[in-house]
């Protein structure tokens, strides 16, 4: 069965990465919820997809050069007065229930990796117990490689970028992924067909879809099989798959 996993909580029904979306989407019977992190100044952990605040938030400039105090003291643009959450405040919503994380690994706003990012998410992460229902996800390849070298997840995906599939190719992608050890890699749904799948596939790659977000691409994607996608409406998904 294709899984479905609820894209920053449901993005499109519900303010994204906002605690409203997360525990609408705790109580819906997808196999995935995706979320980004980002760390904070002082070393916490947040929940937020902008490596800025701008568009999101009330604040303004990098989210990593502000502490969590200077983060909580925000507001979530959509809502009335929320707050972005710290990782682990998600992973103890989630833990009660069977839905597994799906973690994507950002970089900062400079579009770096933030050194020690998935080290610190990953003693979080075991505090609650999640390791073993974590997926992490990233386009940064260094990162799933040093991902898909953990022990312990339940998986870890390289997303691939259209620019990257239009510049390296299937064979390409192919062989990036075996290079960092990657089993999985995600495709945008419009870049993604039967012969795209069947070429990823052949040497054993498991396939996602990304930006899966009106009915007939959710409809699209279920008749490719593809092994899971990301979507900002999970209700339509669900009721789409049945």
């Amino acid at each position: 069965m294709t899984l479905i996993a609820s894209h920053r909580g449901g993005a499109l029904h519900w303010p994204e990465n906002s605690p409203t979306a997360f525990r609408n989407t705790a109580a819906l019977a997808v196999d995935q919820v995706e979320f980004d992190i980002h760390p904070t100044a002082d070393g916490a952990i947040v929940v937020h997809h902008d490596a800025t605040l701008d568009r999101t938030t009330s604040g303004t400039g990098p989210l990593a050069t502000h502490t969590l105090a200077e983060l909580r003291a925000l507001t979530l643009k959509g809502t009335a007065d929320e707050h972005m959450l710290t990782l682990a405040e998600l992973a103890a919503l989630f833990a009660p229930t069977p839905i597994t994380l799906r973690m994507e690994i950002k970089p900062d706003h400079a579009h770096r990796p933030y050194p020690g990012l998935l080290a610190a998410a990953l003693a979080v992460l075991d505090a609650a117990g999640l390791r073993g229902r974590t997926v992490v996800t990233s386009f940064l390849a260094d990162t799933v490689a040093e991902a898909a070298g953990t022990p312990g997840l339940a998986g870890a995906i390289w997303l691939v970028a259209p620019a990257v599939q239009d510049d390296i190719g299937l064979g390409g992608i192919e062989a990036v992924a075996r290079d960092i050890g990657c089993k999985a890699v995600g495709i945008r749904e419009n870049r993604l067909d039967a012969t795209v799948l069947a070429a990823l596939r052949a040497p054993g790659l498991s396939v996602g879809a990304w930006a899966v977000n009106s009915d007939d691409a959710i409809r699209r994607v279920l008749a490719l099989e593809v092994d899971v996608f990301t979507t900002d409406i999970p209700l339509a998904a669900l009721a789409i798959r049945g």
